[in-house]
């Protein structure tokens, strides 16, 4: 069974950046993809990115390419969220998930563990 314990977050400025960690223990961290999602209140879970069990591919949600960078140090069985130019609308608690597959998938249902969450606010 994975554990996903995760850090990061805060309130910060809009077009400040902030980076999310998420720690994996007691399972294979190397075998699995690797994703962020953020739920935002009154809103479903929405998809961030996925990286895929070797890091050497990413997908990002439309609303974040460019601006989110998701990175795996399988070595340290971590997995990291950058995230530069916040809006307002970034405004959420993002969790990290494990997958089951190697590649990733941009579907909630596809992971089986979960981080606790962390608060992300983004205001003037």
């Amino acid at each position: 069974q994975v554990q996903l314990m995760q850090s990061g977050g805060g309130l910060v400025q809009p077009g400040d950046s902030l980076r999310l960690s998420c720690v994996a223990s007691g399972g294979t961290f190397t075998g699995r993809a690797m994703g962020w999602f953020r739920q935002a209140p009154g809103k479903e879970r929405e998809f961030v990115g996925v990286i895929n069990w070797s890091g050497s591919s990413t997908a990002y949600s439309d609303s974040v390419r460019g601006r989110f960078t998701i990175s795996r140090d399988n070595a340290k069985n971590t997995v990291y969220l950058q995230l530069n130019r916040l809006k307002p609308e970034d405004t959420a608690v993002y969790y990290c998930a494990a997958d089951r597959s190697l590649g990733g998938s941009r579907s909630f249902t596809s992971y089986d563990y979960w981080g606790q969450g962390t608060q992300v606010t983004v205001s003037s």
